[in-house]
């Protein structure tokens, strides 16, 4: 019988035999497309069928016989579901099953399909599917570690390049600082720098100092805000305090303000100014960051009650040069 038109064999429900042998057919393709609801035998012996779909059997509901004799069949794992259906199914008689014969590859011609073995096939799905749900279960724990662990690291990372890039746009466009200085400090401390630094620094000393909570652009990152004010400040001033180190916000300030600038330009550009005093392992963090850099100045609010003056002094003289002011009482170093 020669292949009918696929548009006739969608019209056609009630056909219920269908005869396509001898025709050459490489897929199923014009069967899958047609709605025979009630075909019961279907013929396609003598073609070149290799690889068999047999969801496409299974959506013929009333097939009771199946002929696919003389097909060059392919005895591997493609073949795997079509092998299990014939030995499984018990609703339609597939004519001489078991005389069917591979063609290919090669080393299994000649062979009989049947006897081709579909179990290694499954075990490589199953192999496959537990690679598969045990890498999942590892990326995620990975990914939970990562998160858990080390989500400021990469944040961090990434806000350092974008640092990294913002400089060098900045070098190259040839900007001007901003501000005299970024004060970096918490909010438990806010009291003391608007009513002792602020007046001193901006209305006796004429400093221009960015403050997060009067300078800061609302709407944008808290990360992209620290960037902008750190390189577009000369210095950046740490006030110190318990609750600054206790501040996850805070210590992201002072490391990139080390990290961007301290490390990139070789300049003392970081000036840590301490409230309180504070012992060495709460400074741990600072500590390994001053290994790094020769050139740094300290400054102990604490230790400046009966020296104001001179106190404000080195402040001033700080936030004028890169280097450190020579060591007397009010300077720590730490």
């Amino acid at each position: 019988m020669e292949i009918p038109d696929p548009e006739f064999l969608k019209s056609i429900t009630d056909l219920q035999r269908l005869d396509l042998s001898e025709n050459r057919l490489q897929s199923l393709d014009i069967i899958s497309k047609a709605n025979l609801v009630k075909l019961e035998r279907l013929i396609l012996s003598n073609n070149e069928l290799r690889i068999i779909d047999e969801t496409i059997f299974k959506r013929l509901p009333s097939l009771k016989y199946l002929d696919l004799s003389k097909n060059p069949f392919v005895c591997n794992c493609s073949n795997a579901g079509f092998i299990y259906w014939m030995l499984s199914d018990k609703q339609v008689f597939v004519a001489n099953a078991f005389q069917y014969r591979c063609s290919y590859p090669l080393s299994h011609e000649g062979e009989l399909l049947l006897n081709f073995n579909i179990q290694s096939c499954f075990e490589s799905v199953g192999l496959f599917c537990f690679i598969t749900s045990s890498s999942l279960v590892l990326l995620t724990l990975v990914l939970s570690f990562t998160y858990h662990f080390l989500r400021w690291q990469l944040v961090y990372g990434y806000y350092l390049f974008r640092a990294f890039l913002y400089d060098g746009k900045k070098k190259k466009e040839g900007c001007a600082d901003v501000y005299d200085a970024f004060v970096s400090y918490n909010v438990h401390d806010e009291a003391w720098v608007y009513h002792e630094l602020v007046p001193e620094l901006e209305e006796r000393q004429g400093w221009k100092l960015c403050l997060h909570h009067r300078d800061f652009e609302p709407g944008r990152e808290i990360l992209e805000n620290i960037t902008d004010a750190i390189y577009s400040s000369r210095k950046t001033l740490c006030v110190i305090s318990r609750q600054y180190l206790q501040s996850e916000w805070c210590s992201r300030e002072i490391q990139m303000a080390a990290s961007f600038r301290l490390f990139d330009e070789q300049k003392d550009v970081l000036i840590l100014l301490f409230l309180e005093e504070i012992s060495s392992d709460q400074l741990s963090p600072f500590y390994r960051m001053r290994k790094l850099v020769k050139s740094r100045t300290y400054l102990s609010w604490t230790q400046a009650r009966s020296h104001r003056g001179l106190f404000w002094e080195r402040v001033r003289r700080a936030l004028e040069s890169g280097n450190n002011p020579n060591h007397d009482p009010l300077t720590a170093n730490i």
